[in-house]
Order: C-alpha cells, then sequence, then structure tokens
C-alpha cells in the first residue's frame, strides 16, 4: 500500500486516478480458431519489427476463465488479456472489453482481484476482455515513446488489432460495448470517438471527461507523472496544442452520436462502503482514512468533470444515462455497483438484455 507521504503529495493535486488491472495463471492449451503462425515473439521484441498482429495463445483455466495472448505490431510487444467466457453454450457470444485503472492491471488493484466479477459473469452470454497492461497509458496512442513509460499505441491496438482476431478466435458476434474505471473512465470515450461503430455502448464509471482544460490536466499530470514519471506531452504534445483538444471527449461529443453512453459519479462524501466493516476496508483505519480523504478528494474532482460532460451529451443529443450517486468515494465497491446497475442496458445495447 502507498505511503500516507505518497498521498499527500497526489492529494495536494487535488486529482488522480485509482489503479487496476488482472491476470490468471496459465492452463489447458486451446486451439484458437485462427490459422496457427509462427512462434510468439518475445514481450521486449523492438517495435520495428515487420510482423503482423496476431493471437499467439489461447489457454482454458476454467469454463469461463481464459487467457490470451495477442502481439501487438503497433507496439512490438504481446499483451495478455483476461477472457470470461459464456459458460455451457456453443452460440456466439457480444464481447464487453472491461478495462483497468492506471495501473492497467500490472497490480492487484483490479477487476480480477478487487471484485467479484467473474461470479457475476459466469451465467452471462457475453465475452468480458481485460488486458493487461498499459499503466499510465490513457490506453491511447502516444506521438512519441516515452523514456519511462516506453511505446504506447493502446487505440490501435483496442480499435484495430485486437477486435478482428478475438472476433475469430471466440466466434464472437462483432457486437461490441467498453467500459472503464478512474484513468480508463476517460479513454473508453476517445476510444469510441476513434473507431465509430466498433461500440453500442460506453460505460464510465468515476472517469474524468475533460483533458484539455486545467483541471483534466491537472488530473492527467498527477496519473502519467507523479504516478508513472512519464512526460505527459509525449502523449499527446504541448498542453496547449492541438493534441489534447483532439482528445479531448467534452470538445469532440459529437462523434458519439449513435453511441450508448453511461456515466457514473459519487460525490466524495462518505458512503456505504468507506466503513471499517466494508469488504475492502477489512476493519484496517488506515485504509479507511485513505479512502475518504484520497479517494473522496478524487471523486469529488472527477464528480465536476462528469456534471461538465452530462450537458455537453444532453446539449449534443447523444443517448445517455448518468447516475449521480449522492455519496460514494474513489473506489472499489462503487465501481462494482456501477457495473451490476449498468449492465441490463449494456445487454440490452448488444442484443443479450
Amino acid at each position: 500500500m502507498r505511503s500516507f507521504r505518497s498521498r499527500a503529495v497526489l492529494l495536494s493535486s487535488v486529482c488522480a486516478a485509482v489503479v487496476a488491472g488482472t491476470g490468471v495463471a496459465s492452463a489447458e492449451p486451446v486451439t484458437p480458431s485462427v490459422p496457427p503462425s509462427s512462434a510468439a515473439p518475445s514481450a521486449t521484441e523492438p517495435a520495428t519489427a515487420k510482423l503482423p498482429a496476431r493471437l499467439t495463445s489461447l489457454t482454458k483455466v476454467s469454463p469461463t476463465v481464459w487467457l490470451a495472448e495477442v502481439y501487438s505490431a503497433a507496439m512490438g510487444k504481446t499483451i495478455a488479456l483476461d477472457v470470461l467466457r459464456p459458460q455451457g453454450s456453443e452460440e456466439p457470444a457480444p464481447t464487453l472489453y472491461l478495462l483497468n485503472g492506471a495501473g492497467g492491471g500490472e497490480d492487484d488493484a483490479t477487476w480480477r482481484e478487487k471484485t467479484d466479477y467473474q461470479r457475476f459473469f459466469a451465467d452471462k452470454h457475453v465475452n468480458v476482455v481485460t488486458p493487461v497492461g498499459g499503466a499510465f497509458s490513457y490506453y491511447t496512442d502516444w506521438q512519441k515513446d516515452d523514456p519511462v513509460l516506453g511505446r504506447n499505441k493502446w487505440q490501435t491496438f483496442l480499435t484495430e488489432e485486437l477486435p478482428p482476431l478475438l472476433d475469430k478466435a471466440l466466434n464472437a458476434t462483432g457486437a461490441n460495448a467498453i467500459a472503464g474505471i478512474s484513468m480508463s473512465g476517460t479513454s473508453v470515450f476517445n476510444l469510441a470517438i476513434s473507431a465509430p461503430k466498433l461500440y453500442r455502448s460506453v460505460a464510465a464509471y468515476s472517469g474524468c471527461a475533460r483533458t484539455s482544460d486545467p483541471l483534466g490536466q491537472a488530473y492527467i499530470r498527477t496519473v502519467i507523472g507523479d504516478r508513472g514519471r512519464g512526460d505527459i506531452t509525449n502523449m499527446w504534445g504541448p498542453l496547449d496544442g492541438p493534441g489534447w483538444r483532439a482528445n479531448d471527449p467534452y470538445l469532440n461529443v459529437d462523434k458519439l452520436k449513435g453511441v450508448k453512453v453511461y456515466m457514473t459519479t459519487g460525490t466524495g462524501l462518505p458512503g456505504r462502503y468507506d466503513t471499517l466493516d466494508a469488504r475492502l476496508i477489512d476493519g484496517e483505519p488506515s485504509i479507511l482514512l485513505d479512502q475518504i480523504l484520497m479517494g473522496g478528494a478524487i471523486e469529488a474532482a472527477v464528480n465536476s468533470c462528469t456534471a461538465q460532460m452530462e450537458q455537453a451529451l444532453k446539449k449534443a443529443g447523444v443517448d445517455a444515462t448518468v447516475i449521480n450517486r449522492p455519496t460514494g468515494t474513489h473506489s472499489w465497491e462503487y465501481w462494482q455497483r456501477d457495473l451490476i446497475t449498468t449492465w441490463p442496458m449494456i445487454a440490452k445495447d448488444l442484443g443479450i438484455g
């Protein structure tokens, strides 16, 4: 757990993101329903290698938990993915891309570790795909390689390279939705904007949909600079440049027409999961204090972003459902509840509701 000193540094910025990710152990290999390719390249293979994006392995951990590995030509490395599969049915299923937060799945603050999402989706007819990687990347295409964070071309990977490979390997229907928390609660909007018609719906849980205004940039600076030790200008260029405006969902809200949008946020005030007997607090006063102070400050900032985006969505005529909770901090129990609450609507969008 991070020290209170480092938390205090973040709190002074008034903005931050909570990390997330997944990971499963290897078990029974599954023969991909795509033509076999040459041996998988090393995860550190240079991005200059002239190799196509491809599925390199598909492993069945349990009837509903699989692990895939896909080589990204854009990033020159192999990306692991946690995949939840429908149980007991050979019928094609749609796909929900469920992204982690700032840690990108490279830590233990993940959908797998912090929630019961595997149990929740066990009886749902949907593929749930979560990349393991992309810490502090905002799941976007960076303009430059970063000395600390390396090469990030996640938008290309998630919208161009990955979907056709998984659709074929999983016998998917081609109907997709995408959801994310915190950092990726910003990313999901930009991914949908960059790939029209790829997603039927987008869900942002405690995400800030502003990137080019001072508050949004302070939030991103805290995530990438303070936590990731990366240079934020390597992502979208100078802070007053066109790259930041081009990746500001608030300014490009018209491009979300035709996509169902779901947004959730709390006010930052302590709520039902901000108590000593909460599952993830487990009686630890220090964890509770951190969640109330740090998580409360972050969620209050996110709440402001969400209010702005809600008005922009209404003005643009985008079909949006916004859930504003009267209480709640920037923490996992609320995101799990938000996923459960919005799922019936997302399922309907995917044709399985």
